[in-house]
């Protein structure tokens, strides 16, 4: 394993971001940046030894700084959405920023993403680990308590990236972490429509025209949502009103032994499989990149160019009693992990 420290840029305050190059004796290349900690680029050799950008992202800060769509990011408090932009703890109401519609996504637009976060480097003979730190202070975008957070990402010689999120709080408050990075296996030449996926699941959340849940787990068994074995995404893409964006209720997401997803680009050879003690995984097929974004090598990022496989509670957690409770009071611990294992198939 190699590591290389640079600098990324400047934000508009005059702080500055680092970026993290991880180089692995396989060839691998994962970088990460402490502004969001964001996954700004990820190049994977294929069967025949070509290396790909296999992530949608920027090569320098300035872009990520003007907004974008969450390319590579630690989307918190609250991954996904939030219905209504409001939750009740106890007798308390709060109402948070909304920004997509009327609910609230990702935490807000001012969320984990816009952060500069603290590191800190531990290296081992075959991985290191960077931990991110970052305290969210009281009711910011909305959210009560102070909440400490670490996020750590591990990269190893075997092409594993493991990824732990931690947080403590001194007042009851929700949290749902995730990272939010947008893959294509075919390094972007083409859209995942070639790509094969397979989820752990039988159910998936159901939801109402504005992507919030109505409460309801849907089987998934004879639908264009059934991914319990391997299956072209073309047919999913083009049968489900405009693509996936959908969380899978995962069958068994506390074991690390079964993969609750799996990626596979045949052409390339290149393969994702996901592991995590998660309840859920968002499979999302880009649906709406729209050609404004240019990132790596000038690439143009169309509609369902990538693919996020975020690993994460059920969206609208706070407002669903039936579903895992997403609810962290003093002196517990939020913990969990996911898992990225990459390889190539000959």
């Amino acid at each position: 394993m190699k590591l290389s420290i640079s600098d990324f840029g400047r934000l508009p305050d005059g702080r500055e971001a680092k970026l993290f190059s991880f180089t692995t004796q396989k060839g691998m290349v994962i970088r990460i940046t402490n502004y969001g900690g964001i996954i700004t680029s990820i190049l994977m050799p294929d069967k025949n030894n070509n290396i790909d950008e296999i992530t949608a992202g920027f090569p320098n800060l300035d872009q990520y700084v003007k907004g974008h769509p969450h390319f590579g990011v630690i989307a918190g408090r609250f991954a996904n959405r939030i219905g209504g932009a409001s939750f009740t703890i106890g007798n308390d109401n709060y109402e948070l920023p909304a920004n997509n519609g009327p609910n609230q996504l990702h935490g807000g637009e001012n969320g984990f993403h816009t952060k500069l976060w603290d590191y800190r480097i531990q290296e081992k003979a075959s991985e290191i680990s960077l931990s991110l730190g970052y305290t969210s202070p009281d009711l910011e975008e909305g959210f009560p308590g102070n909440v400490n957070v670490v996020v750590t990402y591990t990269i190893s010689d075997s092409n594993e990236m493991s990824i732990t999120y931690e947080a403590e709080t001194d007042k009851p408050t929700h949290i749902n972490l995730t990272n939010h990075a947008y893959y294509n296996l075919n390094g972007f030449k083409t859209t995942v429509h070639d790509h094969d996926l397979k989820v752990d699941a039988d159910t998936y959340v159901d939801i109402d025209s504005e992507s919030i849940p109505t409460g309801k787990l849907n089987l998934c068994a004879g639908t264009s949502f059934d991914l319990s074995e391997s299956k072209n995404l073309q047919a999913p893409i083009d049968n489900i009103p405009g693509g996936l964006d959908h969380c899978y209720a995962l069958k068994n997401p506390h074991n690390f032994i079964e993969p609750v997803a799996e990626l596979f680009h045949k052409p390339t050879g290149r393969r994702i499989t996901v592991f995590t003690n998660q309840p859920g995984i968002q499979i999302y097929t880009g649906n709406s990149l729209d050609s404004s974004y240019t990132g790596h090598n000038g690439t143009v990022y169309h509609k369902h160019m990538a693919i996020c496989l975020e690993t994460q509670h059920f969206p609208d957690s706070p407002n669903q009693p039936d579903f895992p409770s997403t609810l962290v009071k003093p002196g517990e611990k939020y913990q969990y992990e996911a898992r990225f294992v990459f390889s190539v198939e000959s």
